[in-house]
Order: C-alpha cells, then structure tokens, then sequence
C-alpha cells in the first residue's frame, strides 16, 4: 500500500547535500546519518505508515543540514557559547529548511520543511525558532528532537566525552512533558535498548551505502 511518492533522485540529491555538510563538519554529518536511522526506527515504533517513516528518516538526515552555514570558530568552540553565539547557533533550524527549500516544489520535500524548521520546539513552548505549543509541533519535529537529543549527549564532543545511555534516559524521562512529547519519549526509552543491541555500526553503514 503506498500513502504517498518518495521520488526516485532523494537519496542522490540528500547524500549530495551530506556530502557538502561532511567536507565542512564530519561529525555533525556522522551525528545526522544516526539521527535520520533513529527517526525511521522510532516513527515504525509509533505506528506511522511507511511513506512517513521515510519522511522521518530524511527529515532527520537534513535535520542540521544548515550548520553548513555556521561558522566554524562557533560550531566547534570546545568551550560554553555566549549569548550572541548561541542565537548564530540556533539559527541552523532557519538555514536547514532554506536550503532544503528549492527540492519542496516535491510535495516529499515539502513536507520535510516544517519537521526540519521545527525540531528545537519544545512541547511546553520554550523551543525555538518559533515557540510552537505542544500539538502545534509537526510530529516528525517531536520525533527528532527526542532522537536528537539523545546522540548529542551519546556522542564525544571536544568540550566532554559522551555520556552513558542510563544518565540519559534519565534526563529523557525527567524532560517528558517540557522539552519532550511524553508518548515519544516513552517509546524511544523502551525501544533503544533493543536497537542498540541490534548494533549501531550495521545501522549507520546501511545508511551510508543509501546516501553516498
């Protein structure tokens, strides 16, 4: 059954755009091909049909696509960002969807937008870039920002190594209802533990061979 067209020139036209972001930051570009492997595994979770579940997944893997616009003294400062370098910094949610922009003339595309766009909002409102409210966060968004999450604490930064996979699920768990939609946290929580059994190297290669 289809719900919708995925078009045949996604995967080459994204992997372009991957491959623009991992000559300027490969971490960032590492940190989005498990961000987009994580959103197709958690949206299958909550029950969303196949055509979304690719939404989801690409929608993760351009989710950062605009830190390609930021600079790199900002990007890889190896200690904590003032004020001014913080709002540069969130502006990467603007700067993804506008370079995501030219390929929504694809109703696919279109639809990566708003999840893009809106994956720092939080459910209690104090997201950014535009303070959405709860349901008024595009679904995919919700899914993102928890996936998100989670491989940012995980992942080794210049600043700090990664963290362990209980400290996060707990800061998860203590976030559900403010920064987290509390359904999509409690699914990701249930379900982690058995992806990662599954083997975090063979999902990122999968997701490598799709987008080179």
């Amino acid at each position: 059954m289809s719900w919708g067209d995925v078009p045949d020139w996604a995967y080459e036209s994204v992997g372009a755009l991957l491959q623009s972001l991992n000559s300027v930051e490969p971490t960032t570009y590492q940190h989005c091909l498990r961000v987009g492997e994580y959103c197709r595994k958690l949206s299958k979770e909550l029950g969303l049909n196949e055509y979304d579940q690719k939404v989801a997944e690409f929608s993760g893997l351009l989710h950062d696509i605009g830190k390609i616009g930021i600079e790199k003294d900002i990007l890889l400062k190896p200690s904590r960002l003032d004020p001014k370098e913080i709002d540069i910094m969130k502006s990467h949610s603007v700067i993804s969807e506008q370079i995501i922009k030219p390929l929504s003339a694809h109703p696919f595309f279109k639809q990566i937008l708003p999840a893009v766009r809106g994956h720092h909002e939080r459910v209690d409102g104090e997201g950014y870039p535009d303070k959405l409210l709860g349901e008024s966060i595009p679904l995919i968004s919700r899914i993102i920002l928890v996936v998100d999450t989670y491989d940012a604490m995980a992942e080794n930064r210049v600043y700090r190594k990664g963290l362990p996979d209980d400290v996060i699920y707990s800061e998860i768990k203590r976030c559900k209802g403010t920064q987290f939609d509390p359904q999509i946290a409690a699914t990701f929580l249930e379900a982690h533990s058995q992806w990662k059994q599954q083997g975090d190297q063979e999902t990122q290669e999968r997701i490598i061979r799709r987008v080179a």
